[in-house]
């Protein structure tokens, strides 16, 4: 027999003899896991062997960190919570809802540590006639609040919604005060990351100006595009996104409704995970011509001496 029979003899049996799918990954886990660490180091060695990609894993590792945090961890804090009064009219309530763009509301009384119930937008849109024949009652559309403490696990939290049929919790401390809220979306995000919705801003814009003066902005929206349409100058060798600005001055990855007064401007956290920011609210505290004094004081605290800001 020739050599070049030989070889394709060969050839079909080297295929054969490796291993499929499931006998790799059996081979994994033949070694016992006993800690989550193992656990994950078994996962991304299983992306590197092209058993996994990494939107799986991702999903996987959200999964795991969803079963060791509790709702303190991604609540939005009582100081950000937009929130409806339980005697206000249509007219007052309108506005507030058009501008926030959400889609539920915690209805109160006296103050905020008296929720009596959840506003879902769309039962506004029943109401409009009634507004007119002043037949608007706020009481008569109320969803039922639910509570929760700070310390529930989200893993347990994501099962009763589930089991409830229900978006949106109110979080009270161990004094019973409102502590912030969390939804459903805030949790899913942990585990499979940012959910865009119809009203986030869009994929192909970094900053949304609002009209009461303040700007939704995208925390990577690069530092010449901020500069742009805020006309100011930024400078940093360091990073190239307004995130990473904020990040740099504050010193720690922040957690959602952290807030640093940086140039002139607040930024405000209004959305962030673990790993990065993602949304921020910048409000102008000064005018650009003030900004001389603004470095002066940005100096003071330290602030990166790669980072410097000139007015235009």
């Amino acid at each position: 027999m020739s050599e070049s029979q030989n070889n394709s003899t060969e050839e079909p049996q080297a295929e054969n003899n490796q291993p499929g799918w499931f006998e790799r990954v059996t081979q994994f886990f033949q070694n016992e896991v006993t800690n989550q660490e193992q656990l994950l180091d078994v996962m991304q060695e299983a992306k590197k062997n092209s058993l996994l990609d990494q939107y799986s894993l991702t999903m996987i590792e959200g999964v795991i960190q969803v079963a060791e945090m509790q709702v303190r961890d991604i609540m939005i804090p009582r100081s950000q919570i937009v929130v409806v009064e339980r005697d206000s009219d249509l007219k007052t309530i309108l506005p507030t809802v058009i501008e926030s763009a959400h889609s539920r509301f915690p209805v109160i009384g006296e103050n905020k540590d008296e929720v009596v119930g959840i506003l879902l937008a769309k039962d506004l849109l029943t109401q409009i006639n009634n507004d007119k024949n002043n037949g608007f009652n706020i009481r008569e559309i109320l969803r039922p609040a639910v509570f929760i403490p700070e310390s529930k696990r989200l893993n347990v939290l994501l099962d009763e919604f589930r089991a409830n049929r229900n978006h949106m919790a109110i979080v009270v401390d161990e004094y019973g005060g409102i502590a912030g809220l969390v939804t459903i979306e805030d949790v899913l995000e942990q585990i499979v990351g940012e959910i865009e919705d119809e009203h986030d801003i869009e994929e192909d814009k970094f900053i949304h100006a609002h009209s009461n003066g303040t700007s939704i902005v995208k925390s990577i929206t690069p530092i010449d595009e901020f500069n742009e349409h805020f006309k100011c100058e930024i400078v940093s060798d360091e990073v190239d996104t307004i995130g990473g600005i904020v990040i740099n001055a504050l010193g720690h990855m922040p957690k959602r409704g952290e807030s640093v007064n940086l140039y002139g401007f607040n930024f405000k956290v209004l959305r962030a995970s673990r790993r990065r920011i993602h949304l921020l609210e910048v409000t102008r505290i000064s005018e650009p011509e003030q900004q001389e004094s603004i470095e002066e004081e940005i100096t003071e605290q330290d602030i990166p001496s790669s980072t410097a800001i000139n007015s235009k």
